[in-house]
């Protein structure tokens, strides 16, 4: 909590106290979230089509290399959810003291077991129920394939449970990314700048934090991007950057990190961070 406060304000309770209602509101998400994923899933499993996968469509090996290479900081961004995982550290050392490692361990493994499983489950029942052309086309609209679904499929189920999803799942992910943003750019804010942040005070300074992000977020919504462009080109590199090579950096500097180092999965996160940003400047060709 002393590591939260320090980056939102020593004395902010209300700060403290709005957190723990998004914790708790979005933890509530969570179970219709996944319950109505999976049924999302099950629902267009007569729709599939294996004609796309016909071995007389695939490509060469090289084609096939070259997208599975610029696939890969699409996947990094996908499977993300390294700024809820500050959050979720803290509270858990406030409940479980000294075995927090352990309890924090446990829930991220299970956790990314159930991410991959229901995400990966939804997104090959979705390629399997579109044909690429329709999937191309979701892009060019630059719609997310629940609403894409919703307009191509006349199901009343799609038509309701479509829009839920996604609000329920862009919901739960801006408050998780939101917290993390927030607390690095309080941090970051209080680094450059310790006496302009004091003279401040802690509650305007967190005011400011939280119109800031207010009008980012609203801005980027009323200039609407290319979300598939924007996560090749900035979002996936730098999120494989801070979550890849970073931490490898820091095994091989930080004293009370010298304990990860040597093991083998550190060259395999190297090389895929290394894969993933150099990715970049082949789509910049």
């Amino acid at each position: 909590m002393a590591a939260f406060r320090s980056a939102g304000g020593d004395d902010d309770g209300g700060d403290d106290f709005g957190r723990r209602i998004m914790l708790i509101t979005t933890e509530m998400l969570v179970y219709p979230l996944v319950f109505i994923l999976f049924a999302m899933s099950v629902y267009l499993v007569p729709s599939w089509s294996f004609e796309a996968m016909s071995l007389s469509t695939m490509p060469d090996f090289g084609s096939m290399m070259s997208i599975v290479y610029l696939t890969i900081p699409m996947l990094i961004f996908s499977f993300n959810h390294s700024p809820a995982v500050s959050s979720m550290a803290l509270a858990q050392r406030e409940e479980y003291g000294e075995d927090a490692a352990v309890k924090t361990d446990m829930i991220l493994k299970h956790a990314s077991v159930m991410l991959l499983g229901f995400v990966m489950l939804f997104v090959f029942s979705c390629v399997l129920a579109l044909s690429p052309a329709q999937l191309a086309e979701a892009k060019a609209q630059n719609l997310p394939v629940l609403s894409y679904l919703a307009n191509v499929f006349d199901s009343p189920v799609i038509s309701v449970l479509g829009p839920v999803v996604a609000f329920l799942a862009i919901f739960s992910s801006f408050f998780g990314h939101y917290l993390g943003a927030k607390e690095g750019l309080a941090g970051i804010a209080k680094k450059a700048a310790p006496g302009m942040i004091q003279g401040m005070g802690e509650g305007r300074f967190n005011t400011l934090l939280v119109a800031f992000f207010f009008f980012s977020t609203w801005g980027v919504a009323v200039i609407n991007p290319s979300v598939l462009g924007m996560i090749e080109s900035l979002g996936a590199p730098f999120i494989a950057a801070i979550l890849f090579l970073m931490p490898m950096y820091a095994i091989k500097k930080v004293p009370t990190m010298r304990k990860y180092d040597g093991a083998l999965s550190n060259v395999f996160i190297s090389v895929m961070g290394l894969i993933a940003i150099s990715a970049i400047v082949k789509g910049l060709f």
